[in-house]
Order: C-alpha cells, then structure tokens, then sequence
C-alpha cells in the first residue's frame, strides 16, 4: 500500500474522522482575548473553562510587564545554540536553584518543553538492563518515553498497589540476571481524572523493593500542598521521590519545563538529555518571566487560597446537582455523561451556542464508546458568578442528555 493511501485510510479510524464537520470547533478552536475565563469564541462571548492557568498568573499586570521588558531588553533569539554549547546564562542557571528550593530538591534543570524533556528524562535513565513500571494512565509523554527506552517495559493498573507490587516482583527477579535497576513511574495528578497518584503508597514500598520513583507532577506543581509545592508535598513524601518533574504550562501559563533531584544525577541528566542537547536553549525572555511567576506563586498565597475557593464551589455544586464527577482529589473537574458521539457534539454546540460556556469534551475513542467527558479547569481567575452560572448550565445540559433531546432531527450538529 502506498504510504500516503495508508495516512488517508487512518484518517478515518480515529480524532481525524471529525476534522470535517469540527475542524475549528470541536478540534483546533480559536478563542480570542485577553487570556481568562471571559473570552471569545465564533465571534461571542463565552465563559472559560478550558485554559491551564490554574492561579491566574497568564493575564496578571506584574507578569505581562515582566514578559514585555524582558522581550524589549533581550528578544527571543537570545541565547543562541544549546545550553550545552552557547545558551546558558546566569538566569537561567538562577531559576533551577529557585525551582530546586521551591520543590525541595537538591537541583534542577531546564527543560524546553514538558513532552519531549520528560521523554527525553526516561530514556537517558534506562538501558536494555533495566526494569521501568509504569501505571496504565500514564501521560503520553511518558508512555512514549517509555517506548523509547530499550529497558524491560511493565505496567500496572491504575493506583493498583497490590499489581504494582507483582510487576515489582518480576522486577527483580529480572534485574537480579541483567544487573540493571528499577524506575516506577507515575503522575502526581492525572490530567483527565484529577485523581492523584498514590504516592504514600507507592513511596512504602520502598521498604521492600529496589526501585527509584519517577513522578510527573504537571498538574500539581503550584497547585498541590499546602504551599502549592506539588503532590509529594501533599503526602508529605518529597524525599522519596527520586526525579520530580513538572512544566511552566500549567501553574505558570508559560512555555517551559524542568527535572528536579539529587545533585549528581541532575548533572548526569545535563550531559545526557538529548532534547536539550541538540535543541536551542529556552529563551533568556522565557526564563525571566519563569522567575516572576515562581516568586509570585511563593509570595501571594491567596491566589492558591482562590483557586481552592473556587474548585470546593464548583465540585460541590455539580455534585449537589446529581452530576458525576469522578474521583478527583484536584481542581481538575471532569464531569461523566453516556451519550454517543453525535449527542456530544449537539451537547457542546448547545453549551457554547446557547449557553456561552466553552469546556474541553472527551468522547470515543479517546475513551470508551458511549461515555463522554466535560472537563472543566477552575481558576483563580474565576468567580463564585461564574461557577453559579455553569452549574445551572450543567443541570439543565444533562437533563436534555437524559431526555434524548440531542437526538431529535430538529437538533443540528
């Protein structure tokens, strides 16, 4: 088969199928604005809840200042090349010790990207000696990281301690004949649920088991903890995990990432990663901001105080409302309707038409046929207005879902 009759075929199979009637809609939408909760979108007003700024920081006067006279004063070429070779700067080198403080770990290093650093992470820690464990709902930056790896590569179901513990077994008794080590990995908040790794649990086994813990806390960095120092602080398990990870998209509404551990493993990681090796250095402007945003996040508590203010509101309000929204132990708010796919479009058509309410919708095949998802990301640029409007949107949504509205022929999609 020719290759390019191949891509029209799987165009098809799966999210590409939908690219003709939600292309600009459903898929690759455009909102328009200033970046908050009351943006545009098709040329009206619509109330957001879709944007990963968790305390508010994206639009804040302080940061777009910052950003504005670092962009004057460098641009975004500087510093040209690699960190590695010519990109490396006295700022950037300033914002990991920051990181590092912050997050409780010895050191820290930059990364450009979240996806490709932590891919990048994994494959420089495993060779074909090694064991790596990884739980099922893994992001896929780091399903594809472990696809990279030539180690021996092992799953575990969902926050399933007594599976873990099995894989933990065949671990060793695998590494015992290679010589190699074990690295289990997990999120700190999975992205889609909103639950949280079982960190406390996973971090007692070490008791037993040989293995080093690797934990991707996108979703938890500034958000989770008392101080918002992320999910091994909520479990008050920061020591035992090995390599913390974590990106500027989602606390910090930057483009950015970095590693965190012990001393000589990060300077191992300097020398080894190769996404930043032979990847231009994040630029000094980014790195600026970075550091506005870190010190905002240690030195104005309210905004996490806000962000959970409006989380507790909104979670309460759509379960008092009979609405299922899972397991979440975070300000992820996914909220579970069954419907089939043609429901889920006429559902987010009425929602944003009629509504003026924008949220992010899951349906098959990113999950099972049948379900659909509405995943909603509280702010603590939010209000109690806004989250009064939603749940009344919400209640009335999944009533017509219930009734079979969304497939009547009078219902377009």
């Amino acid at each position: 088969m020719d290759l390019f009759e191949k891509v029209r075929a799987r165009m098809g199979e799966d999210l590409g199928k939908y690219a003709e009637i939600g292309h600009h809609y459903l898929a690759f939408p455009k909102l328009r604005g200033a970046i908050g909760p009351h943006m545009e979108f098709e040329g009206k007003p619509v109330l957001v809840w879709s944007l990963n700024d968790y305390l508010g920081l994206a639009n804040d006067p302080v940061v777009r200042a910052t950003d504005a006279e670092a962009a004057a004063q460098y641009g975004f070429a500087y510093p040209m090349g690699s960190r590695m070779l010519t990109g490396n700067t006295d700022e950037h080198e300033a914002l990991e010790r920051e990181l590092a403080e912050f997050v409780g770990k010895p050191d820290a290093f930059l990364l450009n990207y979240g996806y490709q650093g932590f891919m990048s992470v994994i494959d420089a820690l495993t060779d074909r000696h090694d064991v790596v464990i990884y739980d099922q709902l893994s992001h896929a930056c780091l399903i594809d990281g472990v696809r990279l790896s030539p180690a021996l590569r092992l799953s575990f179901r969902h926050n399933d301690i007594a599976h873990l513990e099995e894989r933990l077994e065949r671990a060793v008794a695998h590494v015992e004949k290679t010589g190699g080590g074990i690295l289990v990995i997990t999120e700190g908040v999975f992205g889609m649920r909103g639950d949280l790794g079982a960190l406390d649990k996973i971090t007692a086994l070490k008791a037993k088991y040989p293995f080093r813990l690797l934990v991707d806390d996108a979703h938890g960095f500034g958000v989770m903890g008392e101080r918002g120092r992320g999910v091994p602080e909520h479990f008050g398990v920061e020591k035992e995990v090995d390599i913390w990870l974590a990106t500027f998209a989602k606390s910090m509404a930057l483009i950015g990432a970095f590693v965190a551990g012990e001393a000589e493993v990060i300077q191992y990681l300097r020398y080894h990663l190769r996404s930043q090796i032979y990847a231009k250095s994040l630029p000094i402007a980014l790195v600026i901001g970075a550091r506005k945003r870190l010190e905002l996040i240690r030195t104005q508590p309210e905004r996490l105080a806000k962000l959970r203010r409006i989380t507790q509101l909104l979670q309460e309000g759509l379960k008092k409302a009979g609405l299922d929204i899972g397991p979440t132990e975070s300000p992820v708010t996914p909220v579970y309707l069954s419907g089939n796919e043609r429901e889920a479009i006429a559902l987010v058509k009425d929602l944003r038409e009629n509504f003026g309410i924008f949220c992010s919708v899951v349906t098959y095949p990113v999950i099972e046929r049948g379900k659909i998802i509405l995943r909603l990301i509280p702010t603590a640029a939010h209000t109690e207005e806004d989250v009064q409007r939603t749940i009344e949107a919400f209640t009335t949504i999944a009533e017509r879902l219930r009734t079979g509205y969304y497939l009547s022929e009078g219902v377009a999609i």
